[in-house]
Parts: C-alpha cells; sequence; structure tokens
C-alpha cells in the first residue's frame, strides 16, 4: 500500500464519482488515499478512460531518489521530464501554449 495523489482539472462529474469510490476528495479536484499498486493502475486506467479533455496528475509514494513517481494525462503547461533518472517537471513557453 502506497500513498496517493490525484488531482484533476475539467474532468467530467462521473469521473470525480469514480475517483471518489476509492479516494478521500480533500479539497474540488484534490484527491488522496492509501491503496495498492492494483488498485493505483486500475484508477489510472479510469483516467484514461473517463477524463476526456480534463487534465490529470497522480503521484504515489515509491522506493525512489525524490520518493516518489506521478504520471499525468491530458494538455498542461507543466511537462514530465527525465533528467539523469530524475523525475522533473518543465514548463512550456507560454508563446506554445497560446498556438495550440
Amino acid at each position: 500500500m502506497s500513498m496517493i495523489v490525484v488531482v484533476t482539472e475539467a474532468v467530467p462529474p462521473r469521473m470525480r464519482g469514480r475517483l471518489a469510490v476509492w479516494l478521500l476528495e480533500v479539497r474540488a479536484g484534490v484527491y488522496v488515499g492509501d491503496v495498492s499498486r492494483r488498485i493505483r493502475e486500475m484508477i489510472w486506467e479510469q483516467v484514461n478512460v473517463l477524463a476526456e479533455q480534463g487534465n490529470v496528475v497522480m503521484a504515489w509514494a515509491t522506493n525512489t531518489e525524490s520518493g516518489f513517481d506521478f504520471v499525468t494525462y491530458g494538455e498542461n503547461r507543466r511537462v514530465p521530464i527525465d533528467f539523469d533518472g530524475l523525475r522533473l517537471v518543465s514548463f512550456l513557453p507560454e508563446a506554445a501554449e497560446a498556438q495550440e
């Protein structure tokens, strides 16, 4: 079991309801919980099916240099990158965002 955090933005209500089955919504669109790897992977599968045009990030505790890992879904100005084995976040320039 490991702690996970899921942050959603502009997702359909049915997705928020599905997340609330397994996780506690501590703020609007912010969910936390302590789940197994299998449940975490199943939740991410649901994100891929239900998030539509929204965007989602899921982070969880793991045995890495930073102590956590994360995945993202959808369009966002923040983009995950790998830097010498560390997962970091880079920002797209605002001009690139405006052109999309």
